[in-house]
């Protein structure tokens, strides 16, 4: 039996296309691909509470650390910026971990060029990236920029990353397959899935109140309506 999550729609991003999401208790953060603004979103009704362009290209996954800074995904330049949440301005830059050539476009590599990572998460003072060129979630110590450890995931375009319920799990989303597992970080070991049926992409993922709320990146955000029991 397969479980497909009814993805609700709740409003449209200001911005024309949204790549990452982040909960926090003052709102929404969404990461804007298409012109590379970050914005703070009411939960209720999408309005925005706060926005500035950052200096990010083609961004595509945002979170924040426990001092309140955003961390953002740079794609095209493969980078990951420190960015101050109030100003908006550039406080460090770092090499993506993950950065590479896209598995589908590997035959064709002299058209592509290597794009860097996607979903991010923050915990207990370390970073969690998701790559789609490595198809792996790499675990970075942000201050001595390292890497403690990478967990592969499965499918093969990793996208948004959001926290499960259960301790060392993380939901992660296949873009391109269009299948949301939960996996163990310390193996990979997949405890639960479903897919969202198109024509609804998730690209950001963050969860809220053990909800997992999307955004599709041609505009839509919203939430998946789907059970946290695994049923198979």
């Amino acid at each position: 039996m397969t479980k497909i999550a009814d993805a609700i729609q709740l409003f449209n991003c200001p911005g024309p296309k949204p790549n990452g999401l982040q909960a926090t208790d003052e709102g929404l953060w969404v990461i804007d691909q298409g012109n590379n603004f970050a914005y703070l979103l009411n939960w209720k009704d999408g309005s925005i509470i706060k926005s500035f362009e950052t200096e990010t290209d083609k961004s595509s996954g945002i979170t924040v650390d426990d001092q309140g800074n955003l961390w953002v995904a740079s794609t095209y330049n493969c980078k990951i910026y420190k960015i101050d949440s109030n100003s908006g301005t550039t406080i460090e830059i770092f090499e993506s971990p993950g950065q590479g050539m896209n598995a589908t476009r590997e035959h064709e590599s002299n058209k592509y060029q290597n794009t860097g990572d996607h979903g991010l998460e923050w915990k207990n003072g370390l970073l969690y990236v998701a790559s789609p060129p490595s198809q792996y979630i790499h675990v970075i110590d942000p201050y001595k920029w390292v890497e403690k450890s990478k967990t592969k995931v499965p499918g093969y375009r990793v996208h948004g990353i959001a926290w499960a319920e259960e301790e060392g799990n993380i939901w992660a989303a296949d873009t391109a397959m269009g299948v949301v597992s939960k996996i163990r970080l310390k193996d990979g070991r997949v405890y639960d899935s479903f897919r969202v049926s198109d024509p609804v992409q998730v690209h950001g993922m963050t969860i809220k109140d053990s909800v997992l709320w999307y955004c599709d990146d041609r505009r839509p955000i919203g939430i998946l309506d789907v059970s946290m029991e695994p049923d198979f």
